[in-house]
């Protein structure tokens, strides 16, 4: 009794084993287990843009939207930027400098009170105070656009109300400029290099240290 069921367990381990070993990446092709990781995504990226498959531009988009607020909000019948929304600007601008081959694209818009051809014009000027604001933090004019307004048809809250929420604007990447009509004309490495060497710079609170501070009598 005891001798069939070591030869069972023996048995068991034996094919538990076998399946491990099958299932590990022994059998499998090397860097297998790395596919759900980020491991040759550079070379994906640059063929999937070269052969058209993926847009920069709506990768740079999406990236923009996900790392700072896109969105600053008014006061009802206002072009007035407050402290909140120039915070947010600010944080805009920092992003948009690190891609001065970059055009961006700010639209204005509006809640639904008032006659549509009034909110459209009280939209650009809102659009127009955003692109404003971002010059004066040292973001070239050639690169921001304020020449779309949607006025009150693109609301985020459906309603004929006052909803501060749908009185905004929205910065968007729009494209690159003249000198730079894509990305991958030589331009995509030297980008991705700029901001590795921007990372990579070391930050210290050391002061006042001198190479002879560090010398020991003889």
């Amino acid at each position: 009794m005891y001798r069939y069921l070591a030869l069972t367990g023996l048995v068991a381990l034996t094919a538990c084993s076998e399946s491990t070993v099958q299932n590990s990446s022994f059998w499998r092709e090397a860097g297998i287990l790395h596919n759900d990781a980020d491991f040759g995504n550079a070379t994906m990226n640059n063929i999937q843009i070269q052969n058209g498959e993926k847009s920069y531009i709506v990768s740079l988009s999406q990236r923009f939207a996900r790392e700072v607020p896109s969105m600053v909000n008014f006061e009802f019948n206002s072009t007035a930027l407050d402290e909140n929304a120039r915070a947010i600007l600010r944080r805009q601008a920092d992003w948009i400098r690190q891609f001065p081959e970059v055009r961006f694209r700010v639209y204005g818009h509006t809640d639904k009170v008032g006659s549509n051809a009034y909110n459209k014009r009280l939209g650009m000027r809102r659009a127009q105070a955003v692109v404003q604001y971002l010059s004066t933090l040292g973001i070239s004019r050639s690169r921001l656009e304020a020449v779309v307004s949607y006025g009150e048809t693109q609301p985020l809250v459906v309603t004929e109300g006052r909803e501060r929420r749908n009185r905004r604007t929205v910065t968007e990447v729009s494209g690159f400029i003249g000198r730079h009509p894509t990305v991958m004309d030589g331009k995509y490495a030297e980008i991705i290099y700029r901001e590795y060497v921007q990372s990579a710079t070391a930050r210290t609170g050391l002061s006042g240290i001198q190479g002879s501070d560090l010398a020991t009598d003889q």
